[in-house]
């Protein structure tokens, strides 16, 4: 508010006026000291995203999908905007913000950190220096003296599955401004609106492969609103000049925020195979269905529904036990004997051929040989097409150990997924079980 009057109105009036537009609380933290406005109490940064991050989350619980290894990588401002006497117009902490957001996901995201692992790799250095202890006493090697620093067999660092990456990489000041001024004998009002945006980009990388799964390109319009009025008139020799008015914005940075939140819902959805269209619409009921991969930017292929040769290819449902962890068994007979496929192919890829060749080495020796078919475990189909899928990929393996000699009534199938059952069963880093087969002797 600026109030100017003539000489003729007293400074005490003036005084009292300003004094009552005063209405900022206020509080004496010491008694010594002087007032100190408080303003509001700090509470918790919620975005309008947050019915959207539970119902995904709901969701994923709902499927019983495997926990998701998550890391952040760095999500930089590349808009080049720089005020000098504001200095950087958007947020440098898109990378804390996708963090935050991914913990709103509960226990269905297990947050792997990348971004500042300085602290850690101090302590792992004094540990490999033997300085870092933890106030006990360790025994290191059978018969001697224990000893106070912490010994380190290695393998405590988790491997991540995914991270994620990208940039703030738009900031279009006043792309649209409107507004309407008027005044009559020194009497009027004014309205005016402007509107920015923002752009984000983001994408999610499988850690191992270095694959990007899925990609994000979002923007969203900041919008802004001035209005005012004004009394400018001579009464006599006494000029009355009143400026009343306000100015309202959108938060920019609370915008920053909500398009890299939806743009992380986008990237989860996409690698656990939901569609997240539901929740980002109506969050509050919705619990989206399950989406071919094709749903979600990646092709499938058209698999065969060809019958499989030999009446020793009848599946059979899973038994209790049937799965043996990878690493328990000897070499060359769940270690070494993996035939991984291609996303969404059916076809025996190059790097399958050399596994099936010892296959059927050792079958033509005569010897029982157990073996496993793999996929990606980012590949997310609906039964009845990831069942296709699996019977035309044990048809392409039995028709190539065929081609090598091998009778088709020795080749067999002992563990396939229910046709109902939606769920991943992993078998190895960035990889899920489709099928497991045999060589009878």
């Amino acid at each position: 508010m600026n109030i100017r009057f003539s000489k003729s109105i007293s400074i005490a009036g003036v005084c009292l006026a300003i004094a009552g537009c005063t209405t900022v609380p206020s509080q004496r933290l010491q008694q010594d000291e002087a007032l100190v406005i408080t303003g509001s109490a700090a509470r918790r940064n919620y975005t309008p995203l947050e019915p959207s991050f539970a119902c995904i989350a709901d969701t994923m619980r709902d499927r019983k999908l495997p926990q998701m290894a998550i890391a952040v990588g760095d999500v930089k401002d590349y808009t080049g905007k720089y005020s000098q006497n504001e200095g950087n117009a958007i947020t440098q902490g898109g990378a804390l913000m996708i963090y935050s957001a991914l913990g709103k996901m509960g226990d269905t995201i297990l947050l792997q950190e990348r971004f500042d692992t300085r602290i850690a790799e101090l302590e792992l250095a004094y540990t490999d220096r033997r300085q870092l202890g933890d106030g006990k006493q360790h025994a290191v090697e059978a018969g001697k003296p224990a000893v106070p620093w912490v010994p380190y067999f290695g393998g405590t660092i988790l491997r991540s599955s995914y991270y994620i990456v990208g940039g703030i990489t738009e900031l279009n000041y006043n792309i649209a401004s409107h507004g309407t001024e008027l005044a009559v004998s020194g009497v009027g009002v004014k309205r005016r609106t402007f509107t920015m945006n923002i752009g984000v980009d983001l994408r999610i990388v499988d850690t191992r492969t270095l694959i990007v799964a899925r990609t994000v390109s979002l923007q969203k319009q900041i919008v802004g609103e001035e209005v005012g009025a004004g009394v400018y008139r001579f009464f006599g020799n006494d000029l009355l000049d009143i400026n009343v008015g306000t100015k309202n914005q959108e938060p920019l940075q609370l915008g920053v925020r909500t398009t890299i939140e939806h743009g992380v819902i986008e990237l989860i959805s996409a690698i656990a195979g939901v569609d997240s269209r539901p929740c980002l619409e109506s969050p509050a009921t919705a619990r989206p269905a399950a989406v071919p991969v094709a749903a979600v930017g990646v092709p499938v292929a058209a698999p065969s529904a060809a019958a499989r040769p030999g009446a020793a290819l009848q599946i059979e449902e899973p038994t209790p036990g049937a799965l043996v962890p990878q690493n328990s068994g000897a070499g060359g007979t769940n270690g070494t004997n993996l035939v991984p496929f291609d996303f969404t192919s059916g076809a025996v890829s190059v790097n399958s051929q050399s596994a099936l060749d010892r296959v059927a080495a050792q079958a033509s020796q005569g010897k029982p040989v157990t073996f496993h078919l793999l996929a990606r475990d980012n590949e997310m189909l609906p039964p009845t097409q990831r069942r296709e899928l699996t019977n035309q990929r044990i048809k392409s393996v039995t028709d190539f150990l065929i081609a090598k000699g091998i009778a088709a009534s020795r080749i067999g199938v002992t563990w396939v997924p229910s046709p109902t059952d939606g769920s991943i069963t992993r078998h190895s880093a960035g990889y899920q079980l489709v099928s497991t087969m045999v060589v009878a002797p």
